[in-house]
């Protein structure tokens, strides 16, 4: 009789290697529904009969209950699996999905926006700090990088696909496939994912240590300032390209941008992180400078939303990498602090850019980010030079 003998380590990375996948799609569907109202403004402002302006706070209120989760849930939920916990966040963020396809009002629809919060902020920090405990630990760097390309992808293929379902079927079906997409990640956490029990629960002590280490704040800063603005801008950039444009061609415009920031995700990431947040800021700012006077044929817009992604496309790698150098020691605790700045920083832009949009025009919502973008450039110099 054969014995056949089964390679268990070569199993072992495969398991892995497959448990860090299902989370790299699980932070790219969380995203995905944070920021599916940016392809989705026009038709969902016609259907709610809503301003444009007021459309982008469905982002501001995600983005602000996602701040608030993310410090607070390691606190409240400490001692318990970090699987049980991922999965349950799957089902809320399946819930307020559905909600959200089928809301005949406004209030209803921004109700599902605030339990879409609470999911986005507890599975981006929950995830992007389980990275080294899946994988063997030769490989927990890779393994880091792919779960953070879950957050990059988002950000730049989501919206496109959002809007390509919406002309399509109807920005209600863009929800409804998220919805359906939580639930089949849900299945496959259990599946593909081990027991993770904290390593020790969190205390607000650990943030308050983390915040009092100065690199960690200048990383905030940097956030604050090149999410604040990025957000200030595309979260209209369906109205700001329509003029020029045609909702026909917007979803193939953002799909350049989304391919485009792809490419930025894995080139700025393999940068140092003072680097690669040098480019993202510089390439932000030239961009939205540029915007009002480029932007205004197919051709330059095309260019400039390409320049754009692949400026903007590894802010999220570029950040997590220069916190987790600030403070190696507090993994989750320093991915709390960034990602609440995080996303209060898009509920910021996209409440900031709103209230530019409704009050001066459309169009001039690109001084924000060129504004803000050089603010980072100048605390990045400042930095370096301290640094010596």
């Amino acid at each position: 009789m054969t014995t056949i003998c089964v390679d268990q380590p070569a199993t072992a990375d495969a398991r892995a290697w497959a448990a860090s996948a299902t989370m790299a799609a699980t932070v790219f569907t969380v995203v995905t529904a944070e920021m599916l109202p940016v392809g989705l403004l026009t038709p969902m402002s016609d259907t709610l009969h809503i301003t444009e302006g007021t459309a982008g706070l469905s982002l501001t209120v995600t983005g602000i209950v996602s701040a608030v989760a993310a410090p607070v849930l390691p606190l409240l939920l400490g001692k318990l699996d970090r699987r049980t916990v991922l999965s349950g966040l799957m089902v809320l963020l399946a819930v307020a999905a559905f909600a959200a396809a089928a809301a005949p009002a406004y209030w209803i629809f921004m109700v599902a926006r605030v339990l879409m919060g609470v999911s986005i902020g507890g599975v981006w920090l929950f995830t992007v700090s389980l990275a080294r405990r899946v994988v063997p630990e030769h490989a927990a760097g890779p393994a880091t990088s792919l779960i953070f390309s879950g957050i990059g992808i988002a950000s730049v293929l989501g919206i496109p696909a959002g809007a390509y379902v919406g002309e399509l079927v109807g920005w209600r079906w863009a929800f409804a496939g998220v919805g359906l997409l939580a639930l089949g990640l849900t299945v496959a956490l259990g599946i593909f994912l081990p027991n993770l029990p904290p390593e020790r629960a969190v205390r607000l002590a650990d943030v308050r240590e983390v915040l009092q280490l100065k690199q960690v704040r200048v990383g905030l800063v940097l956030v604050g300032l090149i999410v604040t603005g990025h957000f200030a801008a595309y979260t209209y950039i369906r109205p700001l390209l329509e003029p020029h444009t045609g909702p026909a061609l917007i979803g193939t415009l953002l799909l350049a941008y989304g391919v485009a920031g792809v490419i930025g995700n894995f080139l700025t990431g393999a940068l140092r992180p003072t680097r690669a947040l040098t480019f993202i800021a510089g390439g932000i700012a030239l961009t939205a400078l540029a915007m009002p006077v480029l932007g205004t044929t197919l051709a330059g817009s095309l260019v400039l939303l390409v320049i754009w992604g692949l400026a903007y496309g590894g802010t999220s790698v570029s950040t997590q990498a220069w916190g987790h150098a600030a403070a190696p020691s507090a993994p989750e605790s320093s991915s709390a602090v960034l990602v609440g700045v995080y996303n209060g920083s898009i509920a910021l832009g996209a409440f900031t850019g709103g209230q530019v949009a409704d009050r001066l025009g459309t169009t001039t919502v690109t001084w924000l980010p060129a504004v803000l973008a050089t603010a980072a450039l100048v605390v990045l110099l400042a930095n370096r030079r301290q640094r010596g």
